[in-house]
């Protein structure tokens, strides 16, 4: 089988529970680290892409150029039929790759927050493990419309567009369903308080709303990843 890419944009990135739910499902994957330089691979050459968050706004290509690269290629996996799952950042790479432009949300999302699934998402093979209220983690500031044709999945209290699928194989979740207790903490370690106390919560808030969610949050992340995975395997054949 030829193996899922996980593609971050930080030199911290652990990509959460992706790698060990991926190992469980016998599915080979890359980490690839896009600030870093190096090219990605042929799309011959893999069976799905996973791309997550990061700190930059999707359109700042000038700044980052990487950004540019990752949108050309996101668009050619979507007319190429190579599933894709965009997280966060991703999940508006995807919309920005459908040519739709991605705005400040004008709310600042952090932390622990509802998802209510629509009933699209019932059927969908990723999202129909989430049921009303489950709460998932957010960190982020921008959003985007609902691109034409595409499916919404999920909404949210504070931000309307949560999860879209666009096609048979292309999903957007604009909450970080990848991560762990490890990585919620190293990000807030690596932001510092001052920085977390911006986005209107302090560490310790964080720390506790982890304690009280993060096993389900967890379990829903490894079963979405789960299921991308059969996705992927089904199109490397």
């Amino acid at each position: 089988m030829r193996p899922v890419i996980l593609i971050g944009h930080a030199d911290y990135e652990t990509f959460g529970v992706a790698p060990e739910t991926f190992r469980d499902a016998d599915v080979p994957w890359i980490e690839h680290l896009a600030h870093a330089g190096a090219e990605l691979p042929d799309l011959s050459q893999i069976s799905g892409i996973a791309l997550y968050g990061g700190e930059m706004n999707v359109d700042m290509g000038e700044r980052y150029p990487f950004l540019s690269d990752e949108r050309i290629y996101v668009r050619k996996a979507i007319d190429a039929g190579v599933p894709y799952l965009g997280i966060c950042l991703g999940a508006q790479m995807l919309a920005r790759a459908l040519d739709h432009p991605v705005h400040p949300a004008g709310i600042r999302e952090f932390g622990f927050n509802p998802l209510r699934p629509t009933l699209a998402a019932a059927d969908d093979e990723l999202l129909s493990t989430f049921r009303d209220g489950d709460l998932v983690f957010h960190w982020h500031e921008d959003t985007f419309r609902l691109p034409e044709g595409a499916a919404l999945l999920a909404t949210g209290d504070e931000v309307p567009l949560q999860a879209f699928r666009h096609g048979a194989t292309s999903w957007g979740l604009q909450f970080h369903l990848e991560v762990d207790r490890a990585e919620i903490e190293l990000w807030l370690e690596t932001a510092g308080e001052d920085e977390v106390a911006s986005w209107g919560k302090t560490t310790d808030q964080i720390l506790d709303e982890t304690d009280r969610h993060i096993e389900a949050h967890e379990a829903r992340g490894r079963e979405v990843f789960a299921r991308f995975a059969r996705v992927a395997r089904r199109h490397s054949g």
